[in-house]
């Protein structure tokens, strides 16, 4: 279930009310008159079956709520009622396979916004994966994987060309190639520091690397991986399992592959350089096909299986 809680001016509040209780899944609607102070108006509270929760949103959106007062959307953990329990079985589909599209957007636009932070982790994430690949360290580089936040903004892509939002898409696309960017100059930065201390050499780079070797010989299977991952990182997103993002992380290799590329190319190993950079490339590339496809085969069955229960 979720939770909406609306600021509402006084002259709209009849319209969204028959919205809310006109729509199938909703439950425990309260009104509050004049309760709301900033901005003035009408404080409405409801609470919405997840599989329902879009359709409605979008309808409080068309009513201009949104810009005339607010929405505000929260997941409830438990919720002990017998109407709620109703509402979950009216409202046409399944909970899990809901996606709150508002939501989605929010979500990746948060997490795609490039910022200091953002770009921080991101270059601390590639100089971990540098050590790894130069010590031949595969925990290093799991570890590596796991701290770079580079999901949210491949999400967003994902989610914009799906919306057809052109501003969310250039924001992530930026976020992506100037954080990569960034964090490739740094950890070049990095490695060249290590080498003037003695800890790193060319001879590391050089060496056969058994455990690491992978990260700049692309080949399909790599490819196939970030097709996987992006399904899974994406139905994660859109079902609020994001448990399974750590998963995600740790299965791609485009953090190490920046890593290397940006190491080899301090040492001008440019065969490395090329080969690691195709394998970030290929990465970055599965994972937006991957999620965008799932997201069109998402809206497609559940506008599917809307229609379907609306006709039985």
């Amino acid at each position: 279930m979720l939770h909406l809680r609306l600021i509402v001016p006084a002259d709209r509040t009849d319209d969204v009310v028959r919205t809310i209780e006109k729509t199938v899944g909703t439950t425990h609607l309260a009104v509050v008159p004049g309760a709301a102070r900033s901005p003035s108006g009408d404080l409405v509270l409801c609470d919405v079956a997840r599989e329902a929760g879009d359709e409605l949103i979008g309808s409080l959106r068309a009513l201009g709520v949104a810009e005339a007062g607010s929405i505000a959307v929260e997941n409830i953990d438990l919720s002990l009622s017998q109407r709620a329990e109703k509402a979950t079985e009216e409202a046409p589909g399944e909970s899990a396979d809901a996606v709150l599209w508002e939501h989605l957007r929010d979500a990746t636009h948060e997490e795609s916004t490039l910022s200091v932070t953002y770009v921080a982790f991101l270059a601390l994430a590639t100089m971990l994966a540098a050590c790894g690949v130069m010590l031949d360290n595969a925990i290093l580089i799991v570890g590596a994987m796991a701290v770079g936040p580079e999901f949210g903004p491949l999400a967003g892509i994902s989610t914009a060309l799906v919306q057809r939002a052109p501003r969310l898409a250039g924001r992530c696309l930026t976020a992506l190639l100037v954080g990569f960017a960034a964090a490739m100059v740094l950890t070049a930065g990095f490695a060249w520091v290590l080498d003037q201390l003695g800890l790193f050499e060319r001879a590391m780079v050089e060496a056969a690397r058994p455990n690491t070797a992978f990260i700049y010989q692309p080949d399909w299977i790599s490819f196939v991986v970030a097709l996987l991952a992006g399904i899974a990182g994406t139905l994660s997103l859109t079902s609020s399992k994001s448990g399974a993002l750590i998963g995600v992380a740790i299965s791609v290799t485009t953090v190490p592959a920046a890593a290397n590329a940006a190491v080899a190319f301090s040492y001008r190993d440019y065969g490395q350089t090329w080969g690691s950079t195709g394998q970030l490339l290929a990465n970055l590339a599965g994972i937006v096909l991957a999620g965008t496809v799932t997201l069109l085969v998402q809206k497609a069955l559940w506008a599917t299986q809307k229609h379907a229960q609306k006709r039985a």
